[in-house]
């Protein structure tokens, strides 16, 4: 079975690469990633926008190959009662055109990181300046930087990823 990830951030892949493993372990599935556009702004500031990413990069990833899965994962912010959070959202599609939508945990953001954003940043490259570190997307990413790596952004958007996957895990609760 094929499925094809629409980023070609090592992390996205290795999530969706894990989740598919677990929740079909007897499957044998071939995980590749592409780079498309999400279609959205680099930082989105809404869960709404997140989502749009997740789904352009799925479709658009269907557009492109022959697989069973498109999977987008696009991460953001969302402000709630005046806290900022980071959370990433995940789309999968088949290739009947069926939609699993889902996310990660949804982590608190200091003040001083939304200043940044807010003046134009992205949360990753916030976080590189932040924490003295390179190219943090695509390693730990913010989940493991706040928490010093208690939770991964790998551990997290696997569970995001098996998280859209309960639509094709219990399709009979969703059928009608």
């Amino acid at each position: 079975m094929k499925v094809v990830v629409g980023s070609a951030n090592p992390v996205k892949i290795k999530a969706t690469k894990r989740a598919f493993a677990k929740v079909w372990p007897k499957e044998k599935w071939k995980v590749v990633g592409i780079e498309v556009s999400s279609g959205v702004s680099h930082q989105p500031m809404t869960d709404k926008d997140a989502v749009k990413g997740a789904r352009n990069r799925a479709k658009r990833v269907l557009k492109l190959e022959n697989a069973d899965f498109g999977v987008g994962l696009e991460g953001g912010l969302q402000e709630f009662e005046g806290i900022w959070f980071d959370t990433g959202w995940i789309v999968v599609i088949d290739k009947k055109g069926t939609e699993g939508v889902g996310s990660t945990i949804r982590m608190q953001n200091a003040p001083k990181t939304i200043k940044m954003v807010q003046n134009g940043m992205e949360l990753g490259h916030v976080d590189d300046i932040v924490f003295k570190v390179k190219n943090s997307k695509q390693g730990d990413g913010h989940f493991g930087l706040m928490s010093k790596n208690a939770v991964t952004r790998t551990e997290a958007y696997t569970e995001g990823v098996i998280s859209a996957l309960v639509r094709f895990i219990r399709p009979e609760l969703f059928d009608e």
